[in-house]
């Protein structure tokens, strides 16, 4: 038999043959051995028009086969012949053809919740979003009560592909209407329209859709979701409705997305506390201690971390069975690697590479490798930590990259400023539109005094990725810190801020800025908000200046020291007191 040939007839027979006898078959009695047979509606004709719609519908005429079917399903009143109907006209993509079967469907079978179903989802198809209204309402309608909050949550899915997504909205709240009083399903109906709202671009209204959710159940984490999604510096309302979920009892994964939120705005502080209250109230809660032990890490809090990723350590491994090895392997080989640096910041190279071989992902195996070239050029083999860095393989564009920015962090901990920048001119000339890397070489070049071409690398950057927020902050703090040009400074940094509000490192360049200027309580307010928010060895030099200058010397011999503690060979600091011939 020739398998790639014409399927044989019989063959072809089988599917449709089994679906007619099908049909047939239901209409005997099931569950009764001694019933008499009952007669079906399947009749000779019928079952001869049905045999011709399937092969006319798998032979090339699926117009033909639509319409016997369909005509079929009208006759007998079965919604498994309209639902037939209804897949033909979708798979040649027929959308008016399969409104009219889902349609006849309906009528013919009201109480059919598919038939229902199907009506919906083609009027969306179609765009026809007007018209939705009461198939909607039925859906809802028709559900279980104790399952209609979950019905209602599902109905943004619907409307994913709709392109109208604020009719989409307008027409859900319309269908809604009878549920947005009550507690239950009138969380959930409000937070579907405000999560259509969003879609829709209109965040006023998805915030108000979130509070009036919240205010029939303040409890409720729908709204307070909708919410989290919508914290950005153009919201800072959802906030507050975020706030008043936190107040209950939230679960630990919410409390966890939202302290990201606070780390991806520079909230440190905060997202500090969010991460302290996790690990306290669901202490075997994994991600909390691996983040926690990060931004401690960050903040040079190095016996906090190493503690943190050793707790985070202990509780993967007990729960790394079969089943929790993929979710744990990743989150294992970042604390691996963060203890290796701990070590390797002591000065304990036999620990750290320890810690370093126990890395058995090959996704994470380049970043042992660096870690490693890092403890050569500590040890005062830089050249020997090049070549292991570009001894590494480069499966993908991104390895490249990474091999390159951590050749560049070698050079620069190595006060190497002029082999960083020719090494970023050579990455820039191959990759122009990376703006990471060009801004990396403006540092570079600002290093060595080209402050001609740092400023055009950082308006290169400015007219190439204009929410660049780092490019706009560095070209201002650096012409503060030249004491020229300030009312440009202040515009540059103010716009900074416009990118990362809440950012303690440009607000330290914008107090510097007011420091230039002879504004010191305006510079001291700034500055002691973003120690506050970030406790950071440079953010303390430029408090303790200003404090000094102020005449307050043992408030800056304070705040000195507790940056020294954080950050004893940070060069802000160790510059400032060397300039105002201080000693701690």
């Amino acid at each position: 038999m020739d398998y790639y040939g014409p399927m044989p007839f019989f063959h072809r027979l089988w599917l449709p043959f089994v679906f007619l006898c099908a049909l047939g078959a239901q209409a005997q009695t099931p569950d009764s051995n001694t019933a008499a047979p009952v007669s079906s509606a399947l009749d000779s004709e019928l079952f001869y028009q049905l045999l011709l719609g399937e092969l006319n519908a798998r032979d090339g005429e699926p117009g033909t086969g639509y319409s016997l079917l369909l005509d079929a399903a009208r006759k007998t009143g079965d919604g498994r012949l309209y639902q037939r109907a209804v897949d033909i006209a979708l798979q040649t993509r027929s959308g008016e053809a399969a409104l009219a079967a889902a349609r006849a469907w309906r009528q013919a079978v009201p109480a059919s919740r598919e038939a229902n179903r199907y009506l919906l989802q083609i009027l969306i198809g179609l765009n026809r979003i007007a018209e939705t209204l009461e198939p909607l309402k039925r859906e809802v309608a028709s559900t279980d009560a104790r399952e209609r909050a979950v019905a209602i949550a599902a109905i943004p899915r619907y409307f994913a592909r709709a392109s109208d997504k604020k009719l989409a909205a307008a027409t859900t709240e319309q269908a809604l209407a009878a549920y947005l009083g009550t507690p239950v399903p009138g969380v959930a109906a409000w937070t579907s329209i405000g999560r259509l709202r969003l879609e829709a671009g209109d965040s006023v209204g998805a915030l108000e859709a979130a509070r009036r959710a919240q205010a029939l159940d303040a409890k409720a984490d729908g709204p307070a979701m909708l919410a989290l999604s919508m914290m950005n510096p153009k919201t800072p309302q959802a906030e507050a409705i975020v706030k008043k979920y936190l107040e209950g009892a939230p679960a630990a994964e919410f409390r966890m997305e939202y302290a990201r939120m606070l780390l991806d705005t520079q909230r440190f502080n905060e997202a500090a506390q969010q991460l302290l209250l996790v690990s306290t109230e669901k202490p075997d809660y994994l991600p909390a201690w691996l983040v926690r032990g990060a931004l401690e890490l960050q903040d040079g809090k190095l016996a906090a971390a190493e503690q943190s990723f050793n707790h985070y350590v202990d509780l993967a491994l007990a729960k790394r069975g079969a089943a929790a090895r993929a979710e744990t392997s990743r989150g294992l080989n970042q604390a691996y690697l963060s203890l290796a640096q701990i070590a390797e910041q002591g000065k304990d190279f036999a620990k750290a590479d320890g810690w370093l071989k126990r890395i058995d992902n090959p996704e994470d195996l380049q970043g042992a490798q660096f870690r490693r070239a890092s403890m050569l050029a500590r040890q005062g083999k830089l050249e020997e930590a090049r070549k292991l860095i570009r001894s590494q393989p480069e499966k993908s564009a991104q390895d490249a990259r990474m091999k390159i920015s951590a050749e560049v962090q070698l050079l620069r901990d190595g006060k190497q400023y002029r082999s960083a920048y020719e090494l970023l001119a050579e990455a820039t000339a191959r990759h122009p539109n990376d703006f990471d890397l060009v801004y990396d070489m403006a540092m570079m070049a600002e290093k060595l005094g080209k402050l001609d071409e740092m400023e055009r690398l950082l308006r290169q950057v400015m007219a190439g990725k204009p929410d660049y927020q780092h490019a706009y902050n560095a070209l201002g703090f650096s012409l503060a810190e030249r004491n020229t040009r300030l009312g440009e400074a202040r515009q540059l940094v103010l716009k900074a801020l416009e990118y990362a509000p809440a950012d303690p490192f440009i607000t330290d360049s914008l107090a510097w800025v007011e420091f230039r200027a002879g504004n010191l309580a305006e510079a001291l307010h700034l500055l002691q908000g973003a120690f506050k928010a970030k406790p950071d060895a440079e953010i303390a030099a430029h408090l303790g200046e200003v404090l000094w200058t102020l005449g307050r010397r043992d408030e800056a011999l304070s705040v000195w020291k507790e940056g020294a503690q954080i950050n004893a060979d940070n060069e802000t600091l160790l510059d400032t007191l060397k300039r105002l011939r201080v000693k701690l």
